[in-house]
């Protein structure tokens, strides 16, 4: 699962009108009428990474299908967010689909989604954070889907030949500046890292901040830490050991490291599959991230599987969820799809099966979640385009004007 950059204004402004749309047209949050007996015909939407992933999606729900007699579509969405815009406008959405957790807020707002939360088998083995993600007015909406953290990947070719060892993995901002500085040169940056407060966003957790408080009612962007953390990553594109994957002519740092032209890049699970599909002659190893002056810190992304609040068929389509979620569908799917289980009882047993992506998985204990807060979308999408320019840019300024737009975005969930 490669983690999906934040839409531009146009196309997310439609999606929003499209919910609105619907809103304002008679959309029932109380839901359609129920097809309770015969032969349930599901369909279920996903945004895939590639094949195996729609395979491994497919054959799961075919297993379902054949077991209980019902039948499943599964389509392809281009576009999740438009489509399901549109599909919430209409009268027949898809009774299941992927929801990203930084669009989920704004659905449950708008009544687009069924909760089941109470309906979720094993609740307790997910973990409080990812609950909190698919959660809105303190009700648990949809189920955790799988998730991704962040980890520190070095290339152990180009760490070799700059003549460091396993006793010179970074375990501090130092020493990362450090190692950086010794990896660059002969056309190699030290680090790359998409200008993206996400990928960037475990600095902020290790500087003892984040942009908002825990409930993300109140912006806490301009804190002090907030400035530490943006100080340092700035120092680094200033000395020259850390390079966007732009101005490296790549598309992202997966790419930049996988052709070599970066030693190091911080990425999440889905790295995994892009080197061994892309870059399969390039060696790496996966670190944790290293500590900050507070401590440890990490992201996770995360998506959910959504039911539509106008489904008639919710109670086949929590039951397929609830064997799309299973421990043994959960480790197919990490094993096929390259993501970790969203249930924290499945982590030892992922990193028995992958020993290679520990990392991930032990940052699933400390990890932050980005912002999801209703309105808050196109507020990071915009701090990401002046992230892009942070090397000829004041933090204090970046994360000051931060603090102002997502002060107007929170005031709206207020009113």
């Amino acid at each position: 699962m490669r983690r999906i950059a934040l839409l531009p204004l146009a196309v997310s402004g439609l999606t929003l009108s499209l919910l609105a749309t619907a809103c304002s047209s008679g959309f029932s949050k109380t839901g359609a009428s129920q097809q309770s007996s015969g032969k349930q015909e599901l369909k279920v939407l996903i945004a895939t990474s590639g094949a195996a992933e729609t395979d491994a999606v497919k054959a799961a729900t075919d297993a379902w299908a054949k077991a209980t007699g019902n039948s499943v579509t599964v389509d392809i969405a281009q576009n999740m967010d438009q489509q399901l815009g549109q599909a919430f406008a209409g009268d027949n959405p898809p009774d299941v689909f992927y929801v990203s957790s930084d669009q989920f807020s704004t659905y449950a707002k708008r009544g687009a989604l069924y909760a089941y939360g109470d309906q979720l088998k094993d609740r307790d083995a997910y973990s409080p954070t990812l609950l909190g993600a698919f959660t809105y007015n303190s009700k648990l909406y949809c189920a955790p889907k799988d998730q991704s953290t962040l980890a520190l990947a070095i290339n152990t070719d180009l760490w070799q030949k700059a003549g460091l060892t396993a006793a010179d993995y970074p375990k501090t901002w130092d020493q990362l500046a450090a190692v950086a500085k010794k990896l660059t040169g002969n056309g190699v940056t030290g680090l790359s890292v998409n200008a993206d407060y996400n990928e960037l966003g475990g600095f902020f957790k290790q500087a003892g901040g984040w942009l908002t408080n825990a409930d993300q009612t109140k912006m806490t962007a301009s804190d002090q830490s907030n400035v530490q953390a943006l100080a340092y990553v700035k120092q680094l594109l200033t000395d020259g050991v850390l390079k966007f994957p732009k101005d490296l002519d790549a598309g992202w740092g997966g790419e930049a490291f996988g052709k070599g032209k970066a030693a190091m890049t911080i990425e999440g699970n889905w790295l995994a599959g892009a080197m061994a599909k892309d870059f399969p002659g390039t060696p790496y190893a996966l670190l944790p991230l290293p500590d900050g002056p507070a401590g440890k810190g990490t992201m996770d992304f995360t998506d959910c599987w959504g039911v539509a609040t106008k489904s008639r068929h919710q109670a086949a389509a929590v039951a397929l969820i609830n064997e799309l979620t299973s421990d043994s569908n959960q480790l197919t799917f990490a094993k096929t799809v390259g993501v970790m289980p969203s249930k924290q009882t499945l982590l030892a047993a992922f990193k028995q099966q992958d020993p290679k992506s520990a990392a991930w998985a032990d940052g699933a204990s400390y990890a932050q979640l980005p912002v999801n807060a209703p309105g808050m979308r196109q507020v990071m999408a915009q701090f990401n385009t002046s992230l892009a320019q942070l090397v000829s840019s004041d933090p204090t300024k970046l994360l000051a004007d931060l603090q102002k737009n997502g002060e107007s975005a929170l005031s709206g969930n207020t009113q």
